[in-house]
């Protein structure tokens, strides 16, 4: 593959009520409550299976349900995901959607209020799969789920019509998914966006450190069991684990959002810095004081409303 002509575009972005420098009065609530959820989470260390546990205790109050026009569970090669669709979903244009989670947690139920939103910002059908969660299935399995789905979908819908968008450990996924397809000589998706992207397990982002008292959401000291859990021995340096250190020459055009305050925002930037040293057309956004994948809050931030029609309208005009 040849790849495009380099085009990096580095945005900062303020908040909402950007003629004051500021940011929304509802993203300063939203961060008081992330930071006390923090405060309290950090005194108690549950086992995963709570976790998970907890988390599909609130699945059955996520909303969301109504705006959709169609939401079919499928089988994708033996991946167990969902096809969902609104209104304005084109026939023949899909997003591969790639959840976040630590590479540990995470189902499709809980991001019922978001699919939509990327469905209806593209304007494409949107599918979701459920990749293997660590530790029960260590590295590599959520990566050859992800190929197995991919493979599934190129066989429906032409890949110059197809986009990668993922979050978090789904954003990290989601550029190792593109080396092990340029590595099995399969055409790549037309587009990508990465939203808050873990793509270095090796911990070394600057921002772990220089972030950590700033971000009301993460801490740093909660990664290291992550790794292990996906890794499970594995060299975290290994491209398919942590992107970061892969070869991307060629990749399709990529647009990631950061916060400017995470713990994660090297991660991303450091990402746009290597996608563009390879001469790829990359565009990365870092958004004032935003927390760790505020996208997701799309329902009560208006800054996640406008990162999701950034990401809307990034992917539309490439597919």
């Amino acid at each position: 593959m040849q790849s495009p002509a380099c085009s990096a575009t580095v945005r900062p972005v303020p908040g909402d009520a950007a003629s004051r420098g500021s940011i929304s009065w509802r993203a300063l609530m939203l961060r008081g409550a992330l930071r006390l959820e923090k405060r309290l989470l950090s005194r108690s260390r549950a086992p995963m299976t709570t976790v998970r546990k907890r988390l599909d205790r609130l699945a059955p109050f996520v909303p969301g349900r109504r705006n959709y026009s169609r939401m079919t569970a499928l089988d994708a090669a033996g991946v167990a995901g969902i096809e969902a669709a609104v209104a304005a979903s084109r026939s023949d244009r899909c997003v591969l959607y790639f959840h976040g989670g630590g590479y540990v947690m995470g189902t499709a139920a809980l991001y019922r209020d978001f699919l939509w939103r990327i469905a209806a910002a593209a304007r494409a059908q949107v599918v979701y799969f459920d990749y293997r969660l660590a530790p029960e299935h260590p590295f590599p399995a959520a990566l050859d789920d992800a190929v197995a789905v991919y493979r599934w979908l190129v066989g429906r819908f032409d890949p110059r019509r197809v986009a990668f968008a993922g979050d978090s450990a789904g954003g990290g996924l989601l550029f190792a998914t593109l080396l092990r397809l340029r590595d099995e000589g399969l055409a790549f998706p037309c587009a990508t966006a990465a939203m808050s992207p873990w793509t270095d397990l090796t911990l070394t982002g600057p921002s772990l450190q220089t972030n950590a008292a700033t971000d009301p959401m993460l801490s740093p000291e909660n990664l290291p069991e992550l790794v292990r859990h996906y890794g499970a021995g594995a060299d975290p340096r290994n491209p398919y684990i942590s992107p970061l250190y892969g070869d991307l020459a060629g990749f399709p055009p990529a647009l990631i959002q950061a916060g400017s305050d995470e713990i994660l925002r090297d991660d991303a930037v450091r990402m746009a810095e290597k996608l563009r040293a390879a001469g790829c057309d990359v565009e990365l956004d870092v958004w004032e004081r935003m927390p760790h994948v505020w996208q997701l809050y799309a329902r009560v931030l208006p800054e996640g409303r406008r990162a999701v029609a950034r990401i809307g309208q990034f992917l539309q005009e490439r597919m």
